[in-house]
């Protein structure tokens, strides 16, 4: 004989609790990164280093992977100090982690990529204003865990950065006929041999090194990427 236990009135029903998400996936995340929400395609940010600099390629990847260490970095120490910051004082506190993170890597390029620490210049402290530093940090790393928060800035840096070197190429092929022209910047003496010559050794387009080349060549490729989203749409 089996006995059957009815609900009273007064009790409660038995929900079924499903696991809340801590966040995005690391897939959506690497695909806003490089593609969907790209810093400089989309969200058309850090565009004064973005066009200034990327006038080579060797150029354009120096500052390109000093951004990305920079949010790799600066991502994940707010969101390991984001619990124990007050919300009236957040943001000075990021931009002070910021600031020492683009301090130790321009000492550190000071110190082993000299060359290329002097061709950059002032865009390298510049990077503590960055607008891409400054929004991940603030509208990412500040509400998520240290994992998503790290990988966030590790693609959205691969993102910048790719974009930066795409931009440099174009630009060095077009205006100087060459391609990792000055690559001893960065890979010492063994990087003379990685030049190659694109185009005769007379050639020379001034406008594709000029700033309005680089506003030209920026917005062909933003251009390309959206003529290619619209093809995958339709």
């Amino acid at each position: 004989m089996t006995s059957q236990v009815e609900a009273m009135p007064g009790d409660a029903p038995e929900l079924s609790v499903k696991p809340v998400p801590s966040g995005p996936s690391y897939r959506q995340l690497a695909l806003d990164g490089l593609w969907r929400n790209n810093p400089a395609l989309v969200q058309v940010l850090g565009l004064c280093p973005l066009l200034a600099i990327s006038n080579t390629t060797v150029n354009a990847l120096g500052l390109g992977l000093a951004t990305l260490l920079t949010l790799l970095v600066s991502n994940t120490l707010v969101s390991v100090i984001r619990h124990w910051v007050r919300p009236e004082i957040r943001l000075p506190v990021f931009v002070l982690v910021i600031a020492a993170v683009v301090t130790a890597i321009e000492l550190a390029m000071n110190a082993w990529l000299h060359g290329l620490y002097l061709v950059l210049g002032i865009f390298l402290p510049l990077i503590v204003t960055n607008c891409i530093i400054i929004a991940r940090a603030e509208g990412f790393a500040a509400r998520h865990d240290v994992g998503r928060a790290a990988f966030d800035g590790l693609m959205m840096g691969a993102g910048f950065a790719l974009v930066l070197v795409a931009l440099g190429m174009v630009r060095e092929v077009l205006g100087q006929g060459t391609l990792f022209a000055n690559a001893h910047l960065m890979f010492g003496e063994w990087g003379r041999g990685l030049t190659v010559q694109v185009m005769p050794e007379n050639y020379g387009f001034l406008l594709a090194i000029l700033p309005p080349g680089a506003f030209i060549a920026l917005a062909l490729l933003i251009a390309l990427k959206n003529a290619l989203d619209q093809r995958r749409v339709n």
